[in-house]
């Protein structure tokens, strides 16, 4: 397994929506989306994650969605595919609906909601590799899913060839966990970006990527080369921008960015709601002076 892809810049990607209250999915904008990062450099791309409302998708939005980015990114980039679900015979069923496709992995969160102990974590991970030959990027988010993995979890799964990498969501483990493990650690918290890498991180999969995919590949840059002058000074700008894409539940700030930067509607499905008029004022100010970098 050639874990070396999962390192860099990679974007979870939107999922464009249209319609009264997100009904329909706009593949053409999704289509033009993964050209434009494709594009840009970007290291990989994540379809059907968090961001991309991975989990008010239909099986066949998923799977279309999926099929379309494979197809676009062959040959440019790898694509991970996000599944999970709180019973693991659902998030099962999930990676054999898309096993075929030329994927380069699942992004695969602890079961949600139940907030199972760690060792059934560790059963949740493993009956779930047993089920294809792909490898599995761990995804620690606590926040959604109620649960922790743990250290030693981490450690016993980095210990197997099915698990990759690991999509790190909490704050204080990213700067400890890459001296911690034997595993390709990926930032999923947009602040602690500079920190994580700092602290041995390879990459990061970031939301607030699609606005600039430029600054955070000049990041990842700045940062191999040592020159950590140039990196705090560039990450310390794109700050602001970060903390106003992040003040309303994601994606639904970075849909209106997107938005207004003509790449997609701002349409979320509901339960999400779309973004306030002062939020939206408010990014749109913060959009021109990042632009300026």
């Amino acid at each position: 397994m050639n874990t070396a892809i999962f390192e860099g810049v990679w974007v979870p990607l939107v999922t464009p929506m249209s319609g009264a209250n997100g009904a329909q999915i706009d593949y053409n904008a999704f289509a033009r989306l993964v050209d434009y990062y494709l594009a840009a450099g970007v290291n990989g791309l994540v379809v059907a994650g968090t961001t991309g409302e991975g989990t008010l998708l239909t099986d066949e939005e998923r799977r279309r969605l999926v099929e379309t980015a494979c197809h676009l990114a062959h040959g440019h980039a790898p694509v991970l595919a996000g599944v999970g679900a709180a019973d693991t015979t659902n998030a099962a069923r999930q990676i054999r609906s898309l096993d075929d496709l030329p994927l380069a992995g699942y992004l695969v969160p602890p079961p949600y909601y139940l907030r199972p102990s760690q060792e059934g974590i560790l059963w949740h991970y493993r009956t779930l590799a047993a089920g294809t030959r792909k490898p599995l990027v761990l995804y620690n988010v606590p926040l959604r899913t109620g649960v922790t993995l743990g250290v030693d979890t981490i450690r016993e799964l980095a210990s197997h060839e099915s698990f990759a990498a690991i999509k790190e969501c909490d704050a204080h483990p990213l700067t400890h966990l890459p001296a911690q493990v034997t595993m390709r650690v990926l930032c999923g918290d947009d602040m602690q970006i500079l920190p994580a890498l700092r602290a041995g991180a390879v990459g990061c999969i970031s939301a607030a990527a699609h606005v600039r995919p430029d600054l955070y590949l000049k990041l990842m840059r700045y940062v191999r080369e040592g020159d950590m002058d140039h990196a705090n000074t560039l990450f310390n700008g794109m700050k602001p921008l970060i903390r106003r894409l992040f003040s309303e539940p994601n994606p639904v700030a970075i849909k209106a960015a997107l938005a207004s930067l003509g790449f997609c509607q701002d349409t979320v499905r509901r339960p999400l709601m779309p973004c306030t008029a002062a939020l939206r004022k408010d990014i749109d100010a913060q959009l021109e002076v990042t632009m300026a970098f």
